[in-house]
């Protein structure tokens, strides 16, 4: 890709933290650092790879996009609304009472959500599902999921990812966020799943390995897909929890957080800041 054009990609995302940060402005919570940490895979899927149209968010062979992690919704609506699936304004009733972007993804309430989703363990077999019904209808669409590191925990994604392997669903990617970071510290002194990569070969996937907050990294990655014929794509994508809000990156205490004192001016002032300088450099 050439660098203008990745430029423009990473001002997008630089505009979705912001929108994720206005979330929190509006309702003085939310879960943060997943979020942030697998924003940049979320704006490249829409505003590079899927196939999707925000004034046709049904059309029979759109691409599909699962947010495994249900809890990081907040990257979900703000790439959704950037990309226009639903008014701005929308984004400023996060929190409230009837608000069509509730704490999980719903997918009665808002276009452009496939399903519901934030019980953990739950996104890769329905994306599996998904992306069988795809190859039936031979319609060519893919099927994209983000999945938690921490979620990994649950024994549902394994049988997800035996029966993707045994159904040679190459039309299915399946992200795995891996920030190191769960709400309740370290993933490693939790539930140890550093060998990820090994886990998911073993199961007889496609894996690659990748900087997930390197939008180059991210777009050479989803243009390789199918890494091998007959076999689902994993990438085990290496962030940074709570990444652009420099006070909250790697640390587990913004898995979810209730801004204080001058936290939430300065996450402003600093996704403004970002956007500013990429605008320049997108313009130069």
């Amino acid at each position: 890709m050439e660098k203008k054009e990745l430029l423009k990609l990473e001002l997008e995302a630089a505009r979705c933290r912001r929108n994720v940060i206005r979330m929190v402005e509006a309702s003085h919570h939310g879960h943060l650092g997943g979020a942030l940490s697998c924003l940049d895979i979320v704006t490249a899927l829409y505003f590079y790879k899927m196939n999707v149209d925000p004034q046709d968010p049904k059309k029979a062979d759109r691409d599909r996009f699962l947010l495994s992690a249900g809890h990081k919704c907040m990257v979900q609506y703000a790439v959704l609304a950037e990309k226009g699936f639903f008014d701005k304004k929308v984004l400023d009733t996060y929190g409230s009472l009837g608000t069509h972007i509730p704490g999980h993804p719903d997918m009665k309430k808002l276009p452009g959500v496939e399903a519901n989703t934030g019980a953990l363990g739950h996104g890769l077999a329905i994306a599996l599902g998904m992306a069988l019904g795809a190859r039936m209808d031979e319609n060519g669409a893919k099927v994209y999921t983000v999945m938690g590191d921490g979620e990994l925990a649950e024994g549902s994604n394994w049988e997800a990812a035996a029966a993707a392997a045994q159904h040679h669903a190459d039309n299915l990617v399946a992200f795995v966020d891996f920030n190191g970071l769960q709400i309740s510290g370290k993933v490693s002194d939790v539930n140890d799943y550093s060998n990820v990569a090994d886990r998911f070969r073993a199961f007889g996937w496609a894996v690659r390995e990748i900087d997930g907050n390197d939008m180059a990294q991210i777009v050479d990655v989803l243009d390789a897909v199918p890494f091998e014929a007959g076999k689902p794509n994993c990438i085990v994508a290496h962030t940074v929890k709570s990444k652009g809000v420099s006070f909250a990156e790697n640390v587990a205490g913004y898995h979810y957080w209730s801004p204080k004192g001058e936290e939430l001016q300065t996450a402003i002032a600093e996704t403004e800041a970002r956007i500013a300088e990429l605008e320049k450099e997108v313009q130069a």
